[in-house]
This record gives C-alpha cells, structure tokens and sequence, in this order.
C-alpha cells in the first residue's frame, strides 16, 4: 500500500527478510543479483548444465548431473515457468510505451476472466433461489425459517469462510507466475486453516434452536431454521473446499473448470429441490428436503473439482501433501481473519439493515425483499469483475510487471462503471413494472418503484467498491479493506440510514439512502488508495514473499 494512506505499508508477513535481505541496494540491484544467482534464470541454467539454486546467496555452478536430483523445485525449475494466455504480447515499457494500448488490452483480459465467474457465482446463487422457491410454497412459516436459517449461515459460517479464503486472492496469482507449486502448498494451507474454522460454525448451527430463542425469535420458526441447519451442514465442508478449489483453479487460469462443472450441477440441484420437497410421495420429505438438496449439490461440486483437477488440468501447481502443508499457517490467518472483518463486515451490514427494515411494516419488508434480490444479482457481476481482478493483479505482480498492474487497476474500476450502469439503466427503465418479478401487491410495486431511482445510483458505487475491494486483497490489504468496510457501514451509513428512516420518517428510502453514503465512502477511498499505490513496492513485496518460502523449503530439507 502505498504511504500516502497513512498506513503501514505491509503486514507483518510481507516482509520478514526484506531488511536482511536488501540491505542498502536498491530493487534493481537486488533482481539483477538475483539473476546472476540462479532464481530468475532457471531455464537458462539448466540448459548450460547448471542446477539452480533457491537460495538468493551466491553458489557455484554445479555439474550437469545435479540438476536430475529430485527436490521440491525440480518439476518447476525444468521448464519456463508458466504464464496465463492471454492473446497479450506486450510486457514491459520498452515493448508497449502506449499506457492507452495496455489499458485496452487490460479491458479484454478482465472482461475474458470475469465471465465465467460471473456465470459461476450466478449459478451457484441459484441455489438459494431453489431452496426459497421451493419452501415458500409450503407455508409461510417455513418461508420465513428458512430465511432466517440462511441469514444465520451467512453471517455465521459463509461469511467468515469467504473471509478467510480471500487470503489466496493475495497469494495464489502471484505464486503461480512466479513459483507455482506454492499455489499447490498454499490452497493445502488454507483448507487446514478452514477445517479448524469448522469447528466452532457447526457448533453455532447444532445449538442454533436456543440461540434464536435467546434472540427472541418466535419458537416455531427458531426450531424449523435448526432443523434447517442440522442438514446444511452437511454441506459446509464441501462449501469449503469449493471456495478454495475455485482459487486453486482461477490462480491458474483455469476460469472455466468451476463453470462447467457449476453448469451440471445447478440443474441437478433445481432438480433435487423439486423431488425432496414436491416430489413423489416414496421421495418427498418436505421441508428438510431443501437444505439436503443444497448440501448434495455442494459435496457434487467438491467431488467434480476433485475429479477435475486430478485427470484434466497439468500438475504444474501442485505440491505434494507433506509437513509443510500443516506449517508457516500465520501469514494466512493473519490475512483470512483480516478479510473476515473486509467480507464479513459488508454481510452483517445488510442483515442488519433488513432487520431495520422489518420494523418498517409488511410493505416495506416486502419491497426489501424485492431490492434485495435484485441487487443481489446484479452484484454478482463486480463481485466477478473484482475476483478477475485480483487473479489479474496478482500474476502480473508475480512477473514483476508493476507498470501494467497498475493500468490493471485503473481498467478494472472503468470496467466496473460500466457494467453498473447497464445495470442501473435498466432498473431505471423498468422501474414501474420491476416489482411484478416477485410480488403482484400495488404498496409494493409503488414503493419498489419509488426506491429504484436510489438503487439505480448504488449500483454504480456498490460496483466500484467490490472491484476496488479486489485490488486491496491482490495487495494483501484485506485489513484495510476491512477498517474501510466498518467505518463506512457501522459508523456513517447504517446509523445516517436508520436516523433518516425513523427520525425522519423516510422509511425505507432512509435506509437505502444510508446504505449508498457507505458504498460512496468506500469508493472514493478504493479509488484514492488504487491511483496512490507504488505498485514497485507491491512486486517487491511478492519477491520477499516467495523469497521466504523458498528460505524455509531449504530449511526444511
């Protein structure tokens, strides 16, 4: 980050063995040793009979033979370490002086890898459309247990999962250009770090029932959204595990594996939903029949990535499963557990604002309930566009190509304004008749229609606030990222929302007017924070990084 935010630059992670390392040389100076030393010029040296070494120090050529010997490095050091392709040929300043032609370059690749996440993210929501489809025609009791039920896996497990798992978003791009088996090593990290987290969210979901007592929940609804819980969790781990594989994948480039194999699966779990809940008489179970849909749609998906990665996609990245896996787990605690307060902090944010909105009466439940949809698909798109981003980012850190990062950035915020206003547009457009998708009652489509205007403008500051939240994670800045969120949310937007609903009797259009002042906030600081990096200090950070990693796999041997 750079020092103009007033922040301290780097987690403790980042740089360990930057001052004892560096010393008084310059970043130059330091890669032109590096060089000379072996750790950037791998490919060369094998082919004139020396075996490279990790270390930064000097070592002496070796015979041609040692290079044979099988070590940790081996499989990657024999070939040129693999780049993403991307139909780009320029890769430094010398080749493509234009800022204008890599920034039009930088559009195209963003734009080829946010569509199929965004097809993945859109299909796997799907899922809980499914589920609320299929329970809100049982009754609505049911409807508004398993609401509840979802609203408290979200803010309880799904949340702090995606949290933590945005740690890779940092590591796993950058490694993959630079050392790949680290992605192998870092994603068998993190499913550790993951599964130790699990132990704490089922707790919370097996004693769900008196917790939602304890909150005053009515007593039919707070046992139907236990019962709701019991069976997804079955399904958590699997969550789990995909969050991390999607990673594993997309690091690599790989955008498409995790769509087609989504594509099978959503079909399947509409499917399911229909049988467990409408279904014949023999298959039909009714309520509980959702959330097992859901959590054998989940395991199909981590058996399928499983499959996947075993038979279809190069061995490049992988790392044998060995002690490592279960050692140096600090940098990424420490930056799941900063984007847990970054991913969190935003989710909270809006269960908090619906409950805001359930005090407003039925109507303005009802009309939430429609924004909130709709946004939350729209929001699939720069939620896709900032995981791009961060893929993006972080390879070319990790080819120390710091200039086009930073166009990068720059491309993905004007990619992000535009994909917003297609979307405001059109709620604009069909502002008058945009409530019937959900609900038929005229308080409800005059007041969606009153409010679309409002949510029209958030779109574009919700847009520039989740891209530029990829841009902080690529930089390992989910701390950041989170004191942005808090600040924006828990101490301007929410209580301004709420202050404007109820002491001044705008209602909902308060709370909504609220929720966009965060999302303004958030972005004009994203955007403060993207043009003001010194994206040569965030390659020198990634080098450090790796520069450890190697330090420790020779300690280790």
């Amino acid at each position: 980050m750079s020092t103009h935010s007033g922040i301290p630059g780097f987690l403790p992670c980042d740089h360990p063995f930057l001052a004892a390392s560096m010393g008084h040389d310059s970043f130059e100076e330091q890669t032109q040793k590096k060089f000379r030393n072996g750790t950037e010029n791998a490919p060369t040296q094998i082919a004139n009979g020396i075996a490279p070494q990790p270390s930064i120090s000097f070592v002496s050529p070796a015979p041609v033979i040692m290079a044979n010997l099988p070590t940790e490095n081996t499989p990657l050091l024999s070939t040129p370490i693999p780049s993403i392709e991307e139909g780009v040929h320029c890769s430094n300043k010398r080749d493509c002086p234009s800022t204008w032609v890599i920034f039009r370059e930088e559009l195209g690749v963003l734009a080829k890898y946010t569509l199929p996440i965004f097809t993945t993210h859109l299909f796997e929501f799907s899922f809980n459309i499914a589920s609320v489809v299929a329970i809100g025609h049982i009754s609505t009791t049911a409807l508004a247990a398993a609401t509840l039920a979802f609203m408290t896996a979200s803010v309880s497990g799904y949340a702090i999962i995606q949290g933590l798992v945005s740690a890779l978003d940092t590591l796993l791009p950058a490694a993959w250009t630079s050392s790949p088996r680290l992605v192998g090593l870092w994603s068998q990290r993190m499913l550790v770090v993951t599964t130790a987290t699990l132990i704490p969210v089922l707790m919370i979901w097996f004693n769900a029932e008196s917790i939602l007592l304890l909150l005053r929940q009515d007593p039919e609804v707070a046992h139907l959204a236990a019962v709701y819980l019991r069976w997804a969790s079955f399904g958590l781990p699997a969550y789990s595990f995909n969050c991390v594989s999607r990673r594993y994948f997309q690091s690599q480039g790989l955008f498409a594996v995790p769509t087609k194999i989504i594509l099978v699966v959503a079909p399947i779990n509409t499917f399911l939903n229909y049988i467990f809940v409408w279904g014949p008489e023999p298959i039909r179970i009714g309520f509980i029949g959702a959330p097992i849909a859901t959590s054998i749609s989940f395991n199909l998906i981590s058996i399928s990535s499983i499959i996947y990665g075993i038979f279809y996609v190069e061995r490049t990245a992988w790392h044998p499963i060995s002690v490592r896996s279960f050692t140096g787990l600090g940098c990424l605690v420490k930056l799941g557990l900063a984007g847990v307060g970054q991913t969190a902090s935003e989710w909270w944010s809006w269960e908090l604002n619906n409950l805001a909105a359930s005090f407003l009466g039925p109507a303005a439940l009802a009309t939430q309930s429609v924004l909130l949809i709709s946004s939350s698909c729209t929001f699939q798109a720069p939620f896709a566009l900032s995981l791009a981003t961060s893929v993006r980012i972080g390879n070319l850190l990790g080819k120390e190509q710091a200039r086009r990062a930073g166009i990068s950035a720059c491309a993905a915020i004007v990619l992000a304004v535009a994909i917003s206003v297609i979307w405001s547009t059109m709620f604009i457009s069909f502002r008058q008749s945009w409530a019937y998708l959900v609900n038929d009652d005229p308080e409800v489509v005059t007041l969606v229609a009153s409010i679309l205007p409002l949510v029209a403008m958030y779109q574009v500051f919700d847009g520039i606030a989740a891209v530029t939240s990829g841009i902080l994670r690529a930089r390992g800045k989910q701390l950041v990222g989170a004191l942005i969120n808090i600040s924006a949310y828990y101490v301007i937007g929410i209580p301004f929302g709420i202050w404007l609903a109820f002491k001044m009797d705008t209602g909902l259009v308060g709370l909504w007017v609220g929720i966009t002042v965060s999302l303004i906030y958030c972005s004009v600081w994203g955007i403060y924070l993207c043009i003001t990096t010194d994206w040569q200090k965030e390659v020198r950070k990634v080098l450090d990084r790796l520069a450890v990693e190697n330090k420790n796999a020779n300690q280790a041997k």
